[in-house]
C-alpha cells in the first residue's frame, strides 16, 4: 500500500513538470504551416527543409484595437468621412487606393536592392513637410540610413531615425512622437515580448505583426511594414501576415534593370491590381507618368512581336509580348514563358494546334512579355496567339496593330472589360488598327479602324495569308 502511494505521488509530480514544459511545435517559414513534428517537405507549399523548431507561446492579454461597447446597428454608425493624406507622389496614392488611410497597415515586400526603403524614404521626405515620420531601422545604423538620405536628397530634419528591434519600445516612442507615418524596415528583425522566439521566425513575424497592427489602429497612425521576399517570390514568414495587415504592396521586375513595378495585391482601402511603375536612378525612382509610351519605347517590327492593350487596376497598359519558336533539338520541345503564365501559353498552342495556326509538336517555343512585367489577364491571348503564329510564319504583324482579347478552347474569341479604355490608350499612342472581339466592337468610340474577330482561325487568315 505504501509503495502504490509513493508510486501515484511520484506520477503526479512527473505530470506537473510535464505540463510546465512549454508546448514545441515546428512552422514551415515558407509559408507558416505548422505541424507537431519536424516534416521534410510542407504540405502546403511543397517546401523541402523549410520547417523550424519553435516554442508555442503562452498565451497573453492583446492590447485591443478600441475601447469596448455594446453592439450598435449599422445603419446608426457615422461613416468615417476624414480625407486620406496624400504622400506626394502621384503613383504610390494611386496603388493605395488615393493616399494614406489613418492606421492603416502597408506591407511592402520585394527583394534585396530592388528599391523599397528608397521608396519609402521618398515618401517620407514628402510626409515630414508638416509633421514627424518615424524611420524605425533593425537592419541598418542610422548612419548608413543617413548616406542614402544625402544621397536621395531626403533630409528632412522632421524624419527621425530610431535603431530598435523592440516592438514595445517602437510603439511608445510613437506614442510620444505621434508622427504622420511610421516605416519599419523590416518586419523580419523586429521581436516582441509575448513571443519567446528568435526575430524572424514565424511566430515572431506573426505576433509583430500583430502587436504593431493593434498599435496603429488605437493611435490612427499610418504604418508602413517592409518584408523580404524568399526565392518563390512570397513575402518571407508566414501567409497570415498578408491578412493581418490593410495593404499588400510587391516590388515586381529585375533589380540589374531600370524599371521597377510596385502592384496592390490586397487593398482594403481601394482597388486591387494597381500598378505604378518607376524608373531607378542614381537619384532615387522617377515616376513613370506615361508607362505604356515608356514600355514601348523599344518596340522591334520583327516577326514574333504583338502590341497587346492589357488592364492593370484601372490603368490602361499597352506590352510588348514577344515570342521565339525554332525547331527543337531536345527529345521534349520547350515551352518557357516569362511575364505570363506558362500554362495560358501551353492552352494557346493547343488551341492553335486544332485550329489551324500550325503545327508545334517539334518546336520549342518561348514567350517574353518586354520591360519586366507580370501580367495575367484573359485580354491577351489573342495578342499571344499574334505572336505565335506571326514567329512561327517568319511573317510579322502590321506595325500600326494593336489587340486585345480571351480565346476559347474551342477558337473562339471572347469579349473583355472595359474595351474603350483600351482602345483609347491605343489610339493615343499613334495605333490606327485594333483586332478586337467581335462583340467587344460595338462598344469601341475611340478613333482608328476596329477589325472584329469570332475566331482564331479568322484571325491567322486576315493576317497571316
Amino acid at each position: 500500500m505504501k509503495d502504490a502511494r509513493k508510486s501515484t505521488r511520484s506520477r503526479h509530480t512527473y505530470n506537473r513538470i510535464v505540463a510546465k514544459k512549454p508546448a514545441v511545435i515546428f512552422s514551415c517559414t515558407e509559408c507558416g504551416c505548422q505541424a507537431s513534428k519536424w516534416l521534410g517537405r510542407c504540405p502546403d507549399c511543397n517546401a523541402w527543409n523549410s520547417f523550424a523548431e519553435e516554442q508555442q507561446a503562452t498565451p497573453q492579454p492583446r492590447m485591443a484595437l478600441s475601447a469596448s461597447q455594446a453592439p450598435v446597428p449599422i445603419d446608426e454608425i457615422e461613416a468615417d468621412l476624414a480625407p486620406r493624406t496624400s504622400t506626394k507622389l502621384p503613383n504610390l496614392d494611386r496603388v493605395l487606393g488615393g493616399g494614406l488611410v489613418a492606421g492603416a497597415v502597408i506591407l511592402v515586400g520585394g527583394e534585396p536592392g530592388i528599391g523599397k526603403s528608397t521608396l519609402l524614404l521618398q515618401a517620407a521626405e514628402k510626409l515630414a513637410a508638416e509633421r514627424p515620420v518615424l524611420y524605425v531601422s533593425g537592419e541598418e545604423s542610422p548612419r548608413q540610413i543617413a548616406l542614402r538620405a544625402r544621397r536621395l536628397g531626403t533630409t528632412n530634419s522632421n524624419i527621425r531615425l530610431y535603431s530598435e528591434t523592440s516592438v514595445e519600445r517602437i510603439i511608445a516612442e510613437i506614442e510620444k512622437l505621434n508622427p504622420a507615418a511610421v516605416i519599419i524596415d523590416s518586419i523580419q528583425t523586429v521581436h516582441t515580448s509575448l513571443n519567446s522566439s528568435t526575430p524572424g521566425s514565424v511566430g515572431q513575424v506573426r505576433d509583430c505583426a500583430g502587436v504593431l497592427m493593434a498599435a496603429a489602429k488605437r493611435l490612427s497612425v499610418p504604418m508602413f511594414l517592409i518584408g523580404h521576399i524568399t526565392k518563390e517570390g512570397t513575402i518571407a514568414g508566414p501567409k497570415a501576415l498578408e491578412h493581418i495587415v490593410d495593404t499588400v504592396l510587391y516590388f515586381e521586375g529585375d533589380k540589374f534593370q531600370n524599371y521597377r513595378v510596385i502592384r496592390a495585391c490586397k487593398n482594403r482601402f481601394g482597388p486591387v491590381n494597381e500598378v505604378a511603375i518607376y524608373e531607378m536612378h542614381d537619384s532615387g525612382l522617377d515616376e513613370v507618368m506615361n508607362p505604356s509610351a515608356a514600355l514601348l519605347a523599344q518596340r522591334s517590327s520583327s516577326a514574333g512581336s504583338a502590341v497587346l492593350a492589357a488592364l492593370e487596376g484601372t490603368r490602361p497598359l499597352l506590352v510588348e509580348v514577344q515570342a521565339l519558336v525554332s525547331a527543337t533539338h531536345f527529345p521534349s520541345p520547350r515551352r518557357m514563358a516569362m511575364g505570363i503564365d506558362s500554362n495560358r501559353v501551353a492552352l494557346l498552342l493547343a488551341v492553335l494546334e486544332r485550329k489551324g495556326g500550325g503545327s508545334f509538336v517539334t518546336q520549342d517555343v518561348y514567350v517574353n512579355v518586354a520591360g519586366g512585367l507580370q501580367i495575367d489577364e484573359p485580354a491577351l491571348d489573342l495578342g499571344i496567339v499574334g505572336a505565335l503564329v506571326s514567329s512561327h510564319r517568319n511573317a510579322p504583324l502590321p506595325h500600326d496593330l494593336a489587340i486585345f482579347g480571351e480565346v476559347g478552347l474551342l477558337g473562339e474569341v471572347r469579349s473583355v472589360s472595359q474595351p474603350d479604355v483600351r482602345a483609347r490608350e491605343a489610339a493615343t499612342l499613334g495605333f490606327t488598327k485594333l483586332a478586337v472581339p467581335q462583340a467587344n466592337a460595338a462598344e469601341i468610340r475611340a478613333d482608328l479602324e476596329v477589325i472584329p474577330i469570332r475566331r482564331v482561325d479568322e484571325f491567322v487568315g486576315r493576317f497571316f495569308r
